[in-house]
């Protein structure tokens, strides 16, 4: 188990939440349960038939049944009726889990919410937006993974943060910017050592030219607008962002070349891609994608995951809920 994960599991052990699961029909969402019970992460709550989910010490609700539909409903239809949604209509999607675990942390029943075993990040995000919103102060809600590695020399011994990951198809330099700055507050809030931000492309510091250097270039210069104290530089090439025998070459001078502990993507097919090969050729850890810029802490998952994966990211969702209760 990495560092990063340790650290994440004891934070939430010391002030346990509570954590919906919908997917209870998926077996790695059973195992998962089984082992932060085992482990004492969260209080669980799993969503299915409680007649076929054999879960000591957790709570399974089947959301048609369950005591809170009425209700949920009844605020679900007033959230959304300036979306023209009923109560009849209301009451219908209260019977689907992921709506009816969203309503959960909307009403203080949960304080925090996993899905995404067997459902799109679609799927997850839309009941979030439409029930949760974002928070305050966010332009742009986005998704990341912490990847963790043996590569020591790399990153916060061996960990990084990879964005965007799973959400934003082409994100446009001022959104490319936006995705770099919650990306750095996201590490101060997880991490210790400082967020060195890198804007990835296939150029360093105006090497190659064409549509994709440009953006990131424009991206940085607006990140740097926004946040001038943030140690954020780009544009940058993946050797040029963590060796620094490679920055010294490439872009000497720099703040963040060759220490980057934050690799921004320049589209979700790069970040996508990207991640999948360090967690498949490497071996790392890659736990999320984890949504920021929710007002509530709710996290998907990739469809490929575990259910250590799983674990793990209701660990994190547990200490993202720790923090939002100290706002």
């Amino acid at each position: 188990m990495s560092d990063f994960l340790d650290r994440m599991k004891n934070a939430a052990k010391a002030d346990k939440k509570t954590v919906v699961l919908p997917e209870g029909e998926d077996p790695r969402t059973i195992a998962a349960a089984r082992k932060i019970v085992d482990e004492g992460l969260a209080n669980l709550v799993v969503l299915g038939d409680p007649a076929t989910i054999d879960l000591p010490g957790v709570a399974v609700i089947d959301p048609k049944t369950s005591d809170k539909h009425e209700a949920y409903a009844q605020k679900f239809a007033e959230l959304r009726a300036k979306k023209g949604v009923t109560i009849e209509q209301a009451r219908e999607q209260m019977d689907d889990n992921t709506y009816f675990g969203t309503m959960m942390v909307k009403m203080g029943d949960a304080d925090g919410l996993v899905s995404g075993a067997c459902h799109s990040t679609a799927n997850t995000l839309r009941p979030a937006l439409q029930i949760l919103k974002t928070a305050p102060g966010t332009k742009l809600v986005s998704a990341f993974f912490v990847m963790c590695t043996d590569k020591t020399e790399y990153g916060e011994n061996g960990t990084l943060l990879f964005a965007d990951c799973g959400l934003n198809i082409d994100p446009t330099a001022d959104e490319l910017s936006e995705i770099a700055i919650a990306s750095a507050n996201t590490w101060k809030s997880l991490m210790s050592d400082d967020p060195k931000v890198a804007m990835l492309s296939f150029s360093t510091m105006g090497s190659a030219k064409g549509d994709v250097p440009t953006k990131v270039q424009e991206a940085t210069k607006l990140a740097n607008e926004k946040e001038p104290e943030l140690a954020l530089d780009g544009d940058l090439q993946l050797d040029a962002a963590l060796v620094d025998s490679v920055a010294k070459l490439k872009a000497p001078g720099s703040k963040v070349a060759g220490m980057a502990n934050i690799l921004i993507f320049p589209d979700l097919e790069a970040g996508n891609i990207g991640y999948k090969l360090v967690q498949r050729f490497a071996g790392a850890e890659a736990y999320g994608p984890i949504l920021q810029g929710i007002a509530k802490p709710v996290n998907d998952l990739s469809r490929g995951c575990s259910a250590e994966d799983i674990v793990g990211v209701v660990a994190i969702t547990a200490v993202q809920a720790q923090m939002a209760a100290e706002k």
